[in-house]
């Protein structure tokens, strides 16, 4: 599902997603109010989520529909941001949403996106998680590193690389495994810290300097 203010814009995006033969869009909502009702009539798997509309802004229709209150899966909302004029996407972020792309991508990269969101893991804007990070500094207490000691070192490594915004099949790659198996060292990271998804490991991993965003040469 496709949420915009903007017709033009919601119908830019409808078209690049239809064009390709494994993706559909199920419908399109310019606000969030529309995007909880339709969400609940036609359970898409990913919604493309506006964060400023009028109404119901993106942040509060993330929290709704991320929150599994609908009788339906619960969709993975990717959010599309100008980033320099939204000052609440790490609020979107910690409200639910599985990551975020500008709305200046590439329409590879938006593809790419809802590909990685659909199956389940975080898609962070690699031009901006710099940014992204430092807008998360002071806005939550630091948690107590001791938490980490219910991972293994196998999931501290693991936690490490899904921060860095790696993939499964990359963080296979790197640690010489399947993607199976990173599948349940991610599962097994979720479940001992009590964290909803990658993208809260990924805050999370920040937060305890366990990674940290890459400079800009």
């Amino acid at each position: 599902m496709v949420v915009d203010d903007q017709a033009v814009v919601r119908a830019g995006f409808a078209a690049i997603v239809d064009a390709e033969p494994d993706l559909r869009v199920v419908a399109e909502a310019a606000d969030g109010a529309d995007a909880v009702r339709l969400a609940a009539e036609l359970a898409p798997d990913v919604v493309l989520m506006d964060i400023r509309m009028p109404g119901m802004d993106g942040l509060t229709a993330t929290r709704l529909l991320t929150a599994g209150a609908g009788p339906g899966p619960v969709p993975r909302v990717l959010v599309l941001t100008t980033f320099d004029q939204d000052a609440y996407v790490h609020d979107a972020l910690r409200a639910g949403a599985s990551g975020f792309l500008l709305k200046d991508a590439l329409p590879e990269e938006l593809l790419t996106g809802i590909r990685i969101v659909a199956a389940g893991e975080a898609m962070l804007a690699p031009t901006v998680t710099r940014r992204l990070i430092d807008a998360f500094a002071g806005t939550a207490p630091a948690p107590d590193p001791e938490v980490l000691r219910a991972l293994t070192p196998r999931e501290r490594e693991v936690l490490t690389l899904v921060a860095g915004g790696h993939t499964n099949a990359e963080v296979a790659d790197a640690l010489g495994v399947t993607t199976g198996t990173v599948k349940s060292h991610v599962n097994a990271v979720l479940g001992k810290l009590g964290l909803r998804d990658r993208v809260q490991a990924t805050i999370l991993a920040y937060d305890l300097g366990l990674a940290r965003p890459r400079r800009a040469p």
